[in-house]
């Protein structure tokens, strides 16, 4: 079982950065890949970036279009934790972000954290 508990939302100005953290509990955290959702009201939840498991090679994120550029994904494993580090943010980023945990890279994700709000005021 694993929890995970996000923390960093919050309200900022357009052109603003956020750093998002998700703070995994239970063992073998690097043995899961770990994503960031979001979901704007009235839309569907969208992935937002992904890492995987082995990131000593510096490989292993993958990001939507969306955010590219912009957002960078890192996991600190030692510290069971993934953060988001948000730049340049728009109002369109706008939304709850999730951050989810699986055994691959891609859905469905075994585990999810309860969200944290981040709003991007223009």
């Amino acid at each position: 079982q694993v929890q995970l508990v996000e923390s960093g939302g919050g309200l900022v100005q357009a052109g603003g950065s956020l750093r998002l953290s998700c703070a995994a509990s239970g063992r073998t955290f690097s043995a899961y890949a770990m994503a960031w959702f979001r979901q704007a009201p009235g839309r569907e939840r969208e992935s937002v970036a992904v890492i995987s498991r082995n990131t000593w090679s510096g490989g292993g994120t993958r990001y939507a279009d969306s955010v590219k550029g912009r957002f960078i994904i890192s996991r600190d494993n030692a510290k069971n934790t993934v953060y988001l580090q948000m730049n340049s943010l728009k109002p369109e980023d706008t939304a709850v972000y999730y951050c989810a945990a699986g055994t691959r890279p891609f859905p469905p994700y075994d585990y999810w954290g309860q969200g944290t709000q981040v709003t991007v005021s223009s």
